[in-house]
């Protein structure tokens, strides 16, 4: 376990802000995050835990303990004639899950490939693209409960996932740290291949195949989301908003080009980007942040952004939005303060 002091956060949120934390502790096993949640100082701090930090906007410095997993080994636990089941860390490093499972042919997860982060914290966020979502493969989540140090087995039916939240971000919100998931993969793989221009871009391949699905996911995504090393990013930072049939059929109307997905519950998803678009954002800067010039959904760093100048270019879109189209957008990314 390794604990330190005033630490700076700058390579622990994609953002890039130069932010520090208190207390930076990083464990490599269950038992040290036991022991680290045993402390007496670390029961009276104000404490929450990180992943790579890709969903997270720092407002301010954070006068608490940063707490981050390391977590890092992947184990089948279980095989039958359809499915292999992984036991995977939480410290694990997402898209190397998703390398690791396309190099052994096991499908189910190569249309998340390239979405930045940690698995532990794709349990909490339920993370999706492309027609695929977490939940899709979730078998259980093990995770320890803050106040009472007990270690709790969810199931995926407890975990009650839905459009990129869980039980873990709204009714336990900062009440429990995952340590590992199991998941279920397919032996024999089922592509998903309608959503977006996923399709558009496969076939320029010759065959589909796990290891041409992911690269084409790879393709897509690097064609329109900066990489955070070289623009300060937190890929998508609005939810794709989902509205009523009667609602949606309101709004197209009044704007006849609108696009949209079927959700869930007979309703409907606009993309946030169009909406953010349409009120002409997209390539706009406000200060040191911005919006994507190649993806309105997305709000970078320009260099030298503060966490406040982009949730006020946030709030300004936000507002804009609502005003024009009437829908309230929804930050996917969590503010710090």
């Amino acid at each position: 376990m390794e604990i330190k002091q005033n630490y700076s956060l700058e390579e622990h949120n994609t953002f890039h802000l130069p932010v520090k934390t208190r207390w930076f502790l990083e464990y490599d096993t269950e038992e040290e995050l036991q022991t680290a949640l045993r402390d007496e100082y670390f029961m009276e701090c104000n404490k929450i835990h990180i992943g790579s930090g890709s969903n997270l906007l720092f407002l301010n410095d954070f006068d608490g303990i940063i707490l981050h997993s390391r977590i890092g080994d992947i184990t089948v636990v279980k095989e039958a004639n359809e499915h292999v089941y992984l036991r995977v860390g939480s410290g694990v490093v997402w898209d190397d899950l998703v390398k690791h499972a396309v190099a052994n042919g096991w499908g189910g997860i190569e249309n998340l490939s390239g979405i930045p982060g940690e698995t532990g914290a794709a349990a909490i966020q339920n993370i999706g693209a492309y027609g695929v979502e977490f939940k899709d493969v979730l078998e259980t989540v093990e995770a320890y409960h803050i106040p009472t140090l007990e270690k709790h087995v969810f199931t995926n039916a407890e975990c009650a996932y839905g459009y990129r939240s869980s039980i873990f971000k709204r009714e336990y919100d900062n009440q429990y740290i995952v340590a590992y998931v199991t998941v279920r993969l397919d032996k024999q793989p089922r592509f998903s291949l309608s959503y977006g221009n996923l399709g558009r871009e496969l076939s320029r391949y010759p065959e589909i195949s796990l290891p041409n699905i992911r690269e084409a996911v790879l393709a897509v995504r690097q064609a329109k989301l900066p990489h955070p090393e070289q623009l300060g990013n937190a890929g998508s930072f609005f939810m794709n908003p989902v509205v009523s049939v009667e609602q949606f059929d309101r709004l197209k109307s009044e704007f006849p080009e609108i696009p949209s997905y079927p959700a869930p519950e007979n309703k409907v998803k606009i993309p946030a980007g169009w909406l953010i678009e349409q009120c002409g954002f997209k390539g706009k800067s406000y200060g040191n942040a911005a919006v994507y010039h190649k993806q309105a959904l997305v709000l970078v760093n320009l260099g030298n952004a503060s966490g406040s100048e982009i949730a006020l270019l946030a709030d300004v879109i936000m507002e804009t939005v609502a005003s024009r189209f009437g829908i309230t957008l929804t930050p996917e990314v969590k503010y710090i303060c």
